[in-house]
């Protein structure tokens, strides 16, 4: 299955947390795919931000917290929106240790706003809500994780993830079970890098300010394995799963992990190798000395049934997820417009949704190549 330009043109979107990376991703596919798109977050954090660089076209935008009901219900019942994206989070496991109760309130309570909002519309025919994968019982056992395995979750911001699946199920059940009701589904997909993403305690963004400083990174858990994708592999599953729940009446995935095979994970410290390799031999890691707070030592997902259900699959191998946040970190070092690289990597990934194997390399090649 591929994207369907034709269902997006003109279509009412609501994107929750375009304002932070993947959702400023989102965004801006949607503005090329012709969308008509409303979206609510609280303001950017970091400086410099992806959402402020983008220049995203929005219908209505509100800059507002989740976490009170009165804004997305009044933003829902005036966009009437067709599609619903929820990807506003508190998506930091290290913040969580530090601010557990805001965790849980942005992500739970957060999303029962919204949904409570979604059941009043009129219009809504899907609602894609993103969790993570971090939201399993995660006993290191060794194999990937596939839709059906426990919930669980160590940190607060894991189980925080977990309780949502569980605010996800309920109202499913309670509310949108009935015929003619909006189809909701949850979406777990795997570690993202990609451009732009300036978040504190994640590695690319540590890597960007490493490299800036001359200073090699300090690593927490060096050897921790994780299923690395660029960002706009698991988009591209979200957007065919709403396409598909919009469209398809005996669609019944209700989760789906977006993931890179799990024979490809890489540690942190071959995700550092890599990009230094990238960043022309900058920055390097160290070991961080003394305790840290609990990570789990390996992450990895089957995306097996999300192949099967959509067709959905990686398209890019890890060194070549690499090479396009590489492009992007440089292009905006250099002070080229990052728009224009967003675009042309949106592009280029879209070509690649189109074509069959044998000439997917050209096309990454291609996008690989800007002078």
């Amino acid at each position: 299955m591929s994207l369907d330009a034709n269902f997006w043109r003109g279509r009412r979107v609501l994107v929750t947390g375009h304002t932070g990376f993947k959702g400023a991703w989102l965004t801006l596919w949607l503005n090329v795919l012709g969308a008509r798109v409303s979206a609510l977050a609280l303001p950017p954090e970091d400086t410099p931000n992806l959402y402020g660089l983008l220049g995203l076209d929005l219908e209505r935008e509100v800059l507002d917290d989740l976490r009170a009901a009165e804004p997305i219900a009044d933003l829902v019942a005036t966009a009437q929106p067709e599609v619903v994206f929820h990807l506003a989070a508190q998506s930091l496991v290290r913040r969580s240790y530090v601010a557990p109760s805001e965790t849980f309130a942005t992500n739970v309570v957060g999303t029962a706003n919204l949904l409570d909002a979604v059941r009043k519309a009129r219009a809504t025919r899907a609602v894609i809500v993103t969790t993570t994968d971090k939201v399993y019982e995660n006993l290191e056992q060794g194999r990937p994780f596939v839709e059906s395995d426990p919930l669980g979750g160590h940190d607060p911001y894991s189980t925080s993830k977990a309780c949502t699946e569980l605010v996800v199920a309920s109202y499913r059940r309670s509310f949108f079970a009935p015929a003619g009701r909006p189809r909701v589904a949850t979406v777990r997909s795997g570690n993202v890098i990609g451009g732009g993403d300036w978040s504190a305690d994640r590695v690319v963004p540590d890597i960007v300010r490493a490299a800036a400083d001359g200073q090699p990174v300090r690593l927490r858990y060096p050897h921790a394995r994780r299923p690395w994708q660029h960002v706009l592999e698991p988009l591209a599953g979200y957007l065919m799963m709403a396409q598909a729940m919009a469209t398809r009446p005996g669609f019944a995935s209700e989760t789906l992990n977006f993931a890179p095979d799990p024979q490809q994970a890489k540690t942190v410290a071959e995700l550092v190798e890599a990009c230094t390799a990238a960043f022309g031999g900058r920055p390097g890691w160290v070991q961080e000395p003394g305790d840290h707070l609990h990570e789990a030592q390996l992450l990895a997902l089957s995306a097996e049934n999300a192949q099967a259900v959509l067709g959905w699959r990686p398209l890019l191998k890890f060194h070549e997820a690499v090479a396009w946040t590489a492009d992007w970190y440089d292009a905006h070092r250099t002070k080229a417009e990052v728009r224009d690289v967003s675009l042309e990597q949106i592009a280029a990934y879209d070509a690649l949704l189109q074509h069959d194997e044998a000439s997917r390399q050209s096309l990454v090649e291609k996008a690989h190549s800007r002078p």
